[in-house]
């Protein structure tokens, strides 16, 4: 076994514990591997159609018309000279000959000749290969024929000729005429002068690039979306296996592109969700392995050539160092765009976090380069991505929500749930969609009125079909809305009368119901949505019984639950023993969140209450009675009141404050250590030059602040003094240094204080120290 390093444990919450703080890693919304035809307007005005295949990695590959009906291939967007002929690539890839190439695309026909043909037929036809009269040309390979070009051929007592017919596309004849290659070897060499201009062409040097380009499964890899995205797009079945790109693909691409110029199929939108995925932590990690992986074998490799005088020392231990993988993998967790520190300002905070979708980050787009079309709404997102949530900022819309009900797939398309209809009648079995699916289908809204029995009511129903909006018979209808919650986030779900809002200010709503901080005492609205009690469960903000039973015993730090309700006999510490029947639920008291406020669960069961499994039994911050409270209810008048409360400004009465309705605890930490310096080591200590005692009224013999002391802006929490440079004595001073000894006065003060602004009760103090691990095993309230 070989260490390779450490990967960070998932905690069941779906978060990261990463140097002592939470965080979420957000899933990246990107552009799906896959193949995608796109349409351009030339200057002229003449639509030029393209194709680009996209890999997982690798190089892109797009192939383009020119004005002039041409078909070229671009490896490189960037550099335009990189281009060359779709035909040259295909001789590249073996169909060496003009004739292998014209079979994949022209049926070959054979011409009887004779003078009676008609020269309008004629014009249609072209001949497959060139006719020569010792070294005289009569007729060209690929130009149309004529009457006098067929006289001339019946005159070397030739009565057939094979030929194609081009009247509905010449696409691939034209380019055949403009080709320089005219077999493989040629089209490698070619190939390789545009690529690696300078380096001299050989067919070896030609075939090995070209393999490293696209088909070496180390350097390109389509994945398994890429591929099953092209063989749904082209209508082939390749193995799902077959990753790279194969001539399969390549000549299939190429037909449906000349049946685009003749109207036949659909070009791609970038901002459907059908060519966007999601890539969610599994997948962004893998990325990051990979490319850790990547440098331990080129280190492996470097120390496998230094090894090799003496082969018998040689051991994999000696051999991987597992610091490229794991700093990869550090720097992942701790630097990348996507991992953000949790926000724990509420449960609904914390959740709409974890389902957040961001096209930023590496391989995504950038603020400054995202355009409108991007940022807008689709209606593809209809169930998938909340149209309201997002921030207002240079982020906006590139920063989304999932919907309430939207999940991923295996290949990481967002399905959204709809109950099947049969022959007018809705049923209760329910289907996921992806958007692709969708486009197929005509989709019913929830609130359609239907009978006890199932069936539309009404003889017309009014249904969305590819983002448009249709009213039809009941029997068309293929689907049903499950909910009308499903078109918007877990945030905006929670505003009653959602439909009533303007659209901006729902916005404002969504994002300021996060900002909310938990109350000393939380109160359930009097008016929800019912989503209420399913965010306070999700977010784990609530205790949740695992099994059913009795409570045997209650306080506000754990909640003991038995079968029977009663405690065992042994006066031992208990420990929940499933088989037993005995569950025992520590709750969080008094814990600092990311954002800083207090994290407090009280228990909202007595004792020898029944209770069963998945019930609430504690409340969490911003929870009442296992539902999410964000705040109180208040009467409000709108009313104005002599000029205090012109526009924004709010009037409250003397009572608000009086019975802290709004109340919240906050939590701040402050921390200091103690290092060694050049000039001495620094030491925590109450003994502090030029501070009087009433300063150090609080501190402990140690320097250290005592647990429940009052403290406010200034104060002394942990004492510490700093050696001081020596500089040259004044006389004077020199005087005080021998009457009152040699160490007076060459340490500063460094201790930490209070910052300006705060206002608390100290609540608890921990010390650690390297020299004395004995110290750090102390319980938090012993610690001093």
């Amino acid at each position: 076994k070989v260490y390779m390093g450490e990967i960070p444990l998932m905690t069941p919450q779906g978060t990261f514990v990463i140097n002592g703080a939470e965080r979420v890693v957000v899933s990246q919304l990107h552009r799906s591997p896959g193949i995608a035809f796109e349409s351009t307007v030339h200057v002229n005005g003449k639509v030029l159609y393209s194709f680009r295949i996209i890999p997982d990695r690798g190089s892109w590959i797009e192939v383009q018309f020119d004005t002039a009906d041409l078909l070229y291939i671009y490896l490189d967007r960037r550099k335009r000279r990189r281009k060359f002929l779709a035909t040259t690539f295909l001789r590249a890839l073996g169909y060496g000959s003009d004739e292998e190439v014209i079979k994949l695309f022209y049926n070959i026909e054979t011409l009887k000749l004779s003078d009676k043909l008609d020269e309008e037929k004629l014009a249609t036809k072209v001949l497959t290969a060139e006719i020569r009269d010792g070294d005289v040309t009569v007729a060209r390979a690929f130009e149309p024929l004529t009457l006098a070009t067929v006289r001339q051929i019946m005159a070397l007592k030739i009565h057939e000729v094979k030929v194609i017919d081009i009247s509905n596309d010449d696409t691939v004849v034209k380019a055949l005429r403009k080709d320089p290659a005219h077999d493989q070897e040629e089209a490698l060499k070619d190939i390789y002068r545009r690529l690696r201009p300078g380096d001299p062409p050989t067919v070896a040097n030609a075939r090995a690039l070209l393999k490293r380009l696209f088909f070496d499964p180390k350097k390109y890899d389509l994945g398994r979306v890429g591929r099953y995205k092209i063989n749904q797009k082209l209508g082939i079945n390749v193995d799902s296996t077959e990753r790279i790109l194969t001539d399969k693909d390549f000549i299939a691409a190429i037909k449906y592109l000349i049946n685009l110029r003749r109207g036949e199929g659909t070009l791609d939108d970038i901002d459907h969700l059908g060519s966007r995925r999601v890539r969610t932590v599994g997948e962004l990690l893998a990325n990051q392995c990979r490319v850790g992986l990547a440098r331990t074998e080129r280190l492996v490799k470097e120390r496998m050539t230094l090894f090799d005088i003496n082969v018998d020392g040689m051991t994999p231990q000696k051999l991987i160092n597992p610091k490229a993988l794991s700093a990869v993998i550090r720097d992942f967790f701790g630097r990348s765009q996507l991992s953000q520190f949790m926000d724990q300002t509420n449960p609904l905070a914390e959740l709409t976090h974890k389902r957040r979708l961001s096209a930023l980050g590496p391989g995504g787009l950038s603020r400054e380069r995202a355009g409108f079309e991007v940022r807008d709404v689709h209606p593809s997102h209809y169930g998938r991505i909340c149209p309201i949530e997002t921030p207002e900022g240079p982020n906006i819309g590139l920063i989304s929500s999932m919907s309430t009900f939207a999940r991923i797939n295996e290949f990481g398309f967002i399905e959204t749930p709809y109950r099947k209809v049969e022959k007018g009648r809705v049923t209760d079995q329910i289907e996921y969609l992806t958007a692709d699916r969708e486009e197929n289908f005509l989709v019913a809204q929830a609130n359609a009125p239907v009978d006890g029995r199932g069936h539309f009511t009404g003889e017309k129903v009014s249904v969305r079909y590819r983002g448009d909006f249709l009213e039809v018979d009941p029997s068309k209808v293929n689907y049903m809305d499950v909910s009308p919650k499903q078109l918007v986030s877990v945030a905006a779900g929670l505003i009653p009368f959602l439909e009533h809002d303007d659209a901006n200010r729902a916005l404002m709503g969504s994002n300021m119901q996060r900002q909310g901080v938990p109350l000393v005492v939380s109160e359930a609205p009097l008016v929800g949505t019912g989503l209420e009690d399913k965010v306070a469960r999700d977010s784990h903000a609530v205790v949740l019984a695992t099994e059913s039973g009795k409570v045997a015993s209650v306080t506000a730090e754990q909640i003991i639950l038995t079968k029977d309700g009663h405690l065992p006999e042994s006066k031992k510490k208990l420990k929940t023993d499933p088989e037993a029947g005995i569950h025992v639920y520590e709750l969080r008291k008094f814990m600092r969140s990311n954002a800083g406020t207090c994290v407090n669960q009280k228990p909202i069961v007595h004792k020898g209450q029944h209770v069963k499994r998945g019930q609430v039994i504690a409340d969490g911050p911003n929870t009442n009675q296992g539902e999410l409270a964000l705040g109180r209810n208040v009467l409000v008048a709108f009313m104005p009141w002599n000029g205090y409360n012109f526009e924004d400004a709010i009037m409250i009465s003397e009572k608000v404050v009086k019975e802290d309705i709004y109340t919240s605890i906050h939590i701040d930490e402050f921390e200091i250590g103690a290092r060694d310096t050049k000039l001495g080591p620094e030491e925590i200590t109450r003994d502090i030059p030029n501070v009087s005692e009433e300063a150090l009224r609080n501190l402990g013999p140690d320097g250290v602040v005592r647990v429940g002391a009052e403290v406010k802006p200034g104060d002394i929490l942990v004492g510490k003094i700093t050696p001081k440079s020596e500089t040259e004595l004044a006389p004077e001073e020199r005087l005080l240094r021998a009457i009152f000894g040699e160490k007076a006065a060459d340490v500063k003060d460094t201790s930490l204080t209070v910052p300006s602004g705060t206002y608390g009760i100290v609540m608890d103090v921990k010390v650690s120290s390297r020299r004395e691990v004995s110290r750090e095993k102390l319980t938090p309230a012993e610690t001093r």
